[in-house]
Formats: structure tokens, sequence, C-alpha cells
């Protein structure tokens, strides 16, 4: 429940026990002796049962009946014990934990860098931290944030850092170190939320690769508006897929095939090295070169200038996967 909830909730509880023991104090009043005056008032028992309940007395009324002396053993002692649990649970929700969590919120910190920020776990963000995983990522350079918590336990059971909070927000970014960060995938569920999200991101750290799912088309153009360095819509994608399919069964297999980390190919994006500069595109020997990104210009393997590679070039090309592709219990 709410910070504010749970202290009223407290309160009240604490008030209830109090008035409880209250009006049974005043109810067997004639079980008590006030060592003063030797009268009872309603003030002597509201007196005598606040110090009672929050401490063991000052003796100046006490109880001198055996019943009145066995209500206090039986029915106030076990209260007074759990008023008491109840100040310190309190002071640890609201004091302690929070200094806690600022001291391993800080440690964390301090380790994060170079990692990648996962932003909502759902069907996307799920998939793509098995993904990152699976290609090799340490779980500890993965920071997912999500508002559910029970999204974040199975991002922790991975072995993720985990953080409970809205993305949207500047203070959240800035608690996973997002200036530090070597790239962000936001995955929120909802167009506008993401885009939102993907803003934020990009004010705070301006040379972030952000990769972000749109599932209307219609967003992808104010997704890149807003700073993404990468717009994937699964539905598009999922429609190049069947469009391709219809001129060859094969297609959308191999497709699949280069996206996993687990295929008999994969796509690998790469600087140019230093021997292979000056030399053609198709004559680099760690795979098939298939697209040359000089600047922000694209180069097709077919063109003129994959004929000489040049220093500063990032070099798509397909590589051998990690093992055989399987789909349908085949190869």
């Amino acid at each position: 429940m709410p910070m504010w909830a749970d202290l009223v909730w407290r309160v009240a509880l604490v008030f209830g026990l109090i008035a409880l023991v209250l009006l049974l104090h005043w109810v067997g009043r004639d079980g008590l002796k006030d060592n003063y005056d030797n009268k009872i008032s309603f003030i002597d028992v509201l007196y005598f049962t606040t110090v009672t309940v929050t401490t063991v007395g000052y003796g100046d009324i006490v109880p001198v009946t055996p019943e009145a002396r066995l209500f206090e053993s039986i029915f106030v002692t076990p209260i007074r014990l759990f008023v008491w649990l109840i100040f310190l649970g309190t002071a640890y929700n609201l004091f302690l934990r929070n200094i806690l969590y600022r001291w391993r919120m800080a440690r964390i910190q301090a380790d994060l860098h170079n990692h990648i920020i996962v932003t909502g776990f759902g069907t996307s963000g799920q998939e793509a931290v098995s993904e990152l995983l699976a290609r090799g990522t340490d779980p500890r350079e993965i920071v997912v944030i999500d508002g559910s918590e029970k999204a974040l336990e199975r991002a922790e059971a991975q072995g993720c850092n985990v953080l409970c909070g809205d993305s949207t927000r500047d203070r959240t970014l800035k608690d996973v170190a997002i200036h530090r960060a070597r790239g962000m995938i936001v995955s929120a569920g909802r167009d506008d939320t993401s885009i939102l999200i993907t803003l934020t991101a990009r004010h705070l750290a301006p040379r972030l690769p952000i990769s972000i799912v749109v599932r209307n088309e219609d967003n992808e153009l104010p997704a890149r508006q807003a700073g993404a360095t990468t717009v994937i819509n699964p539905v598009s994608f999922a429609g190049l897929l069947l469009a391709g399919s219809t001129s060859g069964r094969h297609i959308a297999d191999y497709m699949a095939d280069l996206a996993a980390s687990g295929g008999r190919v994969k796509l690998n994006e790469r600087a140019v090295l230093p021997e292979e500069i000056g030399g053609p595109l198709s004559a680099i020997g760690t795979g098939l070169g298939v697209r040359i990104y000089r600047g922000d210009q694209p180069i097709g393997f077919w063109e003129e200038a994959a004929r000489q590679l040049q220093a500063g070039d990032v070099i798509i090309e397909i590589a051998e996967g990690n093992g055989p592709f399987e789909r349908n219990g085949r190869d």
C-alpha cells in the first residue's frame, strides 16, 4: 500500500489497542490503587493505560487485586510488545529501509558502467533480455525498470539489476546512471509512453543508442523525432516475413535464423579493422559483408563505394552462428 496509507493504518491500530485497554481498565478500575490520593478517576485510568502500554509503569498507580494483575500479565503485556513491534516496523519502513535502499542504490550505481537499460519487462522486454543473455551479455550489465513487482521478480531471477519506478521521470533514469549506459531498450507496452521515455532519455543522454518498440506504424516517425536510434515495429516486421514467405518458403526461416543468437548464422555489426582499410567489402575474412555505414550513409555491397573500405566505416556482416537453428524440431 502507499506509504501514507501504511502509516495511517499503523497509527489507527495503535490507538485502537490503547482504546481497548483503556476501556477494560475503566471497567476494572476497582482493581487499581492510586498511591497519591487513593482515588481512581478517568484521567488516572487514561494515564495508567498509556504508561502501561508504552512502558512498564512508574509505580504510582498499580494493580492490587489478583484479577487486575492477571489482566495486566495476560492481556496488557502482549499488547505492549505488539505496540513496540508496530513502532519498530514503522521506523524501519519509513526511515531505515529508505536509508538501506539509498545505500544499496549507491553501491549499484557505482558499479553501473557500460550497461544496458531495459524499460518495460513485458513480452518484448523479456525476449530482448533473454536474447542478450543468450548472446553472452553478463546479467549484471542489464538494468530492468518496470512498475510491476512481479515483472521485476522475473527479471531478478535472471540475474539482472532491477528498479521499480516510472521511466518517464528524470529521477528514475538518473538512478540507473543513464549517462554511463551503452544502450537502452524501450518497450513500455504503449507507444505514447515509450515515446515519452525516449524523449526523457534523450535529453539526459544525447549520444545514447536507444532502441524503441512501437506497435502503430504512424508512431514510427514521432519515435525517431523523439530521439530513438532504432525503431522496431513488430507488426510491420511480421508482415515482411509473411510477404517474403510467399516468394520462397525458406526466407522467413533464414531471417529468423539471422535474428536469433542460436542460429547457424547471425548478423554482426563492427568497426572496420585497420588491415581491412583500402580493401573491398567482399574481401573481409570474418564473414559475408552485406552493408557499410559511412557516417549516416548506408552503402550496399554492390555499390562502387563498397570496393574500398575507409577508416571509420561500420560493417554489417553475416557471420557464423553459435549452433544449429531449430524450427519445428528440425535444423
